[in-house]
């Protein structure tokens, strides 16, 4: 299994990294706009680092539909927050959720040490600028759909098999675009471009993404696929499921975690490390 090395960090097999969504959006699924204002997304961020965070990962566009978000906009959203961040926490890893060129190359200047690619190569150029500025990349199965759009129906021969063979390729032509191989993860994108039936099938079968050898991340937390799979909770709700399935994804050897609570995961995970090693 491969190290995963961001900001001189290395995070090897059997260490997990946690990940800390932080989104400058009015509309959030999650926290309705909480985070939308600067100095609300500073304490935010400054809650994660206390909570246990290795990464911070700074989103201006809500995943779903809803208001129409162009890249000067995302960037007004973004940029000056991460050159915060970067100010107030010089050892923090820093991503950035974005699928666009344009924004990756600001937020990269501003101090950024990963671009979170969700919706999975839509802009070929964005690998192009993580190697130009020497930063990471997540690469992503969105299902080949369009940036915040729902399909109807979508269907795979096999999920999971779609899945591995489209994040390998797109990280293996992140490495041909110059991007350091030690820096790039794949995500499944649970709930991306998916059904329910489609992200819990990848959750019960992610060891076939871990045994590719890329450092996998898991996105997991408070998603549709959670409530969906016991009984239809509302958001507020999931978290026993989000946990529940945070542990799932680590025992498989999933590596990053994206959450929305740094200090519940950080303590799932730190318990998940105690029962796997007690043997040692």
């Amino acid at each position: 299994m491969s190290i995963l090395r961001l900001r001189g960090r290395e995070f090897g097999q059997g260490e997990y990294a946690v990940m800390a969504v932080v989104n400058r959006t009015p509309d959030s699924f999650f926290d309705k706009g909480r985070t939308y204002g600067f100095g609300a997304a500073l304490e935010a961020v400054d809650q994660a680092v206390e909570g246990g965070a290795d990464i911070v990962d700074i989103g201006g566009v809500k995943a779903g539909p809803g208001e129409t978000v162009d890249a000067h906009e995302e960037i007004r959203r973004v940029a000056d927050l991460v050159s915060a961040v970067r100010e107030r926490h010089p050892e923090l890893i820093i991503s950035v959720d974005t699928w666009r060129a344009e924004v990756g190359e600001v937020v990269a200047k501003a101090g950024a040490d990963l671009l979170n690619d969700t919706w999975g190569g839509v802009d070929r150029a964005l690998a192009e600028v993580a190697a130009r500025h020497g930063v990471g990349l997540v690469c992503a199965h969105a299902g080949r759909v369009e940036p915040r759009t729902r399909p109807h129906r979508i269907a795979y021969a096999d999920v999971v098999a779609d899945v591995v063979s489209y994040t390998v390729d797109l990280a293996e032509r992140a490495v041909a675009a110059g991007v350091a191989r030690e820096s790039i993860l794949i995500d499944p994108a649970h709930d991306f471009g998916k059904n329910t039936f489609h992200s819990l099938e990848v959750s019960r079968r992610l060891d076939e993404m871990v045994a590719t050898g890329w450092p996998v991340l898991v996105a997991v937390s408070n998603k549709d696929f959670v409530g969906e799979a016991l009984g239809g909770l509302p958001v507020e709700e999931r978290h026993a499921g989000t946990i529940a399935t945070l542990a799932v994804s680590a025992l498989q050897g999933a590596r990053v975690f994206r959450v929305h609570d740094a200090a519940s995961a950080r303590t799932a995970l730190a318990e998940v490390t105690r029962l796997t090693r007690a043997g040692d």
